[in-house]
Parts: structure tokens; C-alpha cells; sequence
């Protein structure tokens, strides 16, 4: 059990909380997160933290405000019962998709988000697949950006032995992840040239590359709607792919995308647990959740320690 250091989580993945804590060899901090009758958040920390390096498990996911204030009224009880430092694990990142003015009089959010996480006096973020690599640079604080690969790769290298396998990018902007991910599997890749129109919604024009007869991994960082995953599961199912998996580090799954995927041609949907995904996996027998808590509690455990983490983003 690492010395001086206290684990606390609010109430957006208690279970991921557990399974961190547990590779730790520590416990979860006792903290009560709760509400007043009118919606007020009410936060106290139960034990003495003065002193103590103090990590704050908390995914912004759905119900994505809720669970950023829930965050921001831990860490300022953390830090007004003395705290020596704060660090908060953020596995999901909420808002990080409006990261830049795409039209006019609209916010960037992400940097909003970023601005309060930062006034609340948090020191550190510790984070995984972030939508856009530059949402670092919105913070004046040390970032770390984990990447979930090598979780998907590990995964996919006992289950799947394809010997014409292609890593298809959804889109143009995760070429690079794609790239990577099949450099290290030593197979090819394939390019979806995907027009959005409205937000939400994808339209697959065309597919980049040769699949016909190949066994394919859609690679993405998170499946929202799951419309662009299920359209290009179909257009490479239309260009002659034989099997169709789908893989993505955030399974934020809203409005009916269990059913989509339940009802499309992918084979498999593996996902990583960033988000709660408990009653979803049981309604949908094509999703395969791995787990990043040793990842996360492996990087925890080197900050404390003031070692280096720069292996763990391979």
C-alpha cells in the first residue's frame, strides 16, 4: 500500500473505483456525496486528508453536469481540509467534443470545463483518449493523457487471429490512431470518408483503401449515437468485408445505440470501462467491456511516487 496517498471517487463509476482501489492495495475514501431536496450537491469528506496526496476518481459522463460539479465540490472540500496535492482522474473527458469554434457566437466548452476544473484547485489531470490531443493545452496545470491501446491491443490479439486484417478509421481524423494501432499489429489500414451534416449525424460517402475478402477493426475513441460506427460497419460490409468488429476507448452509447448495434452487421463492439456501462452490457450481447483500472491505478501509483509514466502511453 503506497504511503501518504488517499483514493476518493464521487458517485459517476463507483465500480471502476473499487477495481482501482483494489489494484492499490488501498481503500476508497469516505466521503459523502449527496443532495438537499431543491438538487443542491452537498459534499464532506469523513476522514483526515491533511497532508496526504489525494486522488479524485471522476468521469464527467452522463449526466455530464451533475458529474462535473460533483468533482468540483470534492475537490474544494479537499483542498479547504488541507490536501497537499489534489489530482483528478478523469477516464472521460465531458464537452472535450466542442473544443473549438466551429461556427459563429458558440462557446469552447472544453476550454470552459478546463477553466472551472482548474479555479477549483485541482493540480493535476489524469485522463485517457482525449477527443482532441490540444485539450491539454487549455489547462495551466501537468496533463496526462492516456491512450487505451494497449488494453484493445491486448484484447484483440488473444481473441482475433486475423491474417488479413485491416484497422479501419471511421474518419479522417483518426487516421493517426488507426495507423498506429495497425503498425503495431503489422497490418494495413482503411479510410471512411464520412460527411456530417448536422450534429449527431454521419453520412458514409465512401471507403479508402481495399477490404474486400478482410477481416476489419473499426478503431474510434468513443461511440456516441453509434450512427458513424454502424454506417461504416454497412459500407465495408458493402465493399466486400468479411467480418466487421468495432473498438473504441469510450462507450458513451446514448439514445438508442444499443439498438443500432444489436440490430447492425458488427460482429463485436469492444469497449473499454471509462463509463458505466452495467445495464447496457446486458442489453447488448455484441459488447465486450474491458477493463483500464490497472492502466489507471499503475499511473496513480507513479505519480504518488514522483516516477515516470511514459511507458504506459505506448
Amino acid at each position: 500500500m503506497p504511503e501518504g496517498i488517499k483514493f476518493f471517487t464521487g458517485n459517476a463509476h463507483k465500480g471502476l473505483a473499487q477495481e482501482i482501489a483494489g489494484y492499490l492495495d488501498i481503500p476508497v475514501g469516505d466521503a459523502t456525496v449527496t443532495e438537499f431536496s431543491d438538487g443542491e450537491i452537498m459534499v464532506q469528506i469523513n476522514e483526515n486528508v491533511r497532508g496526504t496526496d489525494v486522488f479524485v476518481l471522476q468521469p464527467t459522463s452522463m449526466p455530464v453536469n451533475r458529474h462535473i460539479m460533483e468533482l468540483l465540490l470534492i475537490v474544494d472540500a479537499l483542498k479547504r481540509a488541507s490536501a497537499h496535492r489534489i489530482t483528478a482522474v478523469i477516464p472521460y473527458y465531458g464537452y472535450a467534443r466542442q473544443d473549438r469554434k466551429v461556427q459563429p457566437r458558440v462557446p469552447i466548452s472544453a476550454k470552459l470545463v478546463a477553466d472551472l476544473i482548474t479555479a477549483a484547485g485541482i493540480n493535476r489531470i489524469l485522463t485517457m483518449d482525449l477527443h482532441a490531443a490540444q485539450i491539454q493545452g487549455f489547462f495551466n496545470i501537468p496533463v496526462d493523457n492516456l491512450y487505451a491501446s494497449p488494453v484493445l491491443l491486448d484484447y484483440v490479439r488473444t481473441k482475433y487471429y486475423f491474417e488479413n486484417l485491416v484497422i479501419v478509421s471511421p474518419d479522417a481524423g483518426g487516421v493517426e490512431r488507426a495507423r498506429s494501432f495497425a503498425k503495431k499489429l503489422q497490418c494495413s489500414i482503411a479510410i471512411i470518408d464520412k460527411r456530417r451534416e448536422v450534429a449527431n449525424i454521419s453520412q458514409i460517402m465512401n471507403v479508402i483503401g481495399n477490404v474486400e475478402n478482410k477481416d476489419t477493426i473499426i478503431l474510434d475513441d468513443m461511440v456516441d449515437t453509434g450512427g458513424t460506427t454502424i454506417q461504416a460497419a454497412a459500407a465495408l460490409k458493402d465493399k466486400g468485408a468479411k467480418r466487421v468488429v468495432a473498438a473504441c476507448t469510450h462507450a458513451v452509447l446514448s439514445d438508442n445505440a444499443v439498438e443500432k448495434v444489436n440490430n447492425s452487421v458488427l460482429e463485436e463492439l469492444i469497449v473499454t470501462n471509462t463509463i458505466p456501462l452495467d445495464s447496457k452490457m446486458e442489453q447488448c450481447k455484441k459488447l465486450t467491456v474491458l477493463s483500464i483500472a490497472s492502466l489507471i491505478g499503475e499511473a496513480i501509483r507513479r505519480i504518488h511516487e514522483e516516477s515516470s509514466i511514459s511507458s504506459l502511453f505506448a
